[in-house]
């Protein structure tokens, strides 16, 4: 399953601090991004997202 990120995210790197297997990256020029193939759907960053701006699709 693949998560994405919208654009109400605040890039406050919530998301990225609780990922267990640090698949969620931050670059200057894309913004905070999921790195799917290292992902292991385990929901920690959607459920700590605090403007609920991750999804699974």
């Amino acid at each position: 399953m693949a998560h994405v990120i919208s654009d109400e995210c605040l890039a406050c790197g919530a998301c990225a601090d609780v990922c267990p297997v640090n698949a969620i990256a931050l670059d200057e020029a894309k913004g905070i991004y999921v790195i799917n193939s290292d992902c292991v759907d385990c929901g920690a960053c959607a459920d700590t997202c605090p403007v609920g701006a991750i999804k699974a699709e």
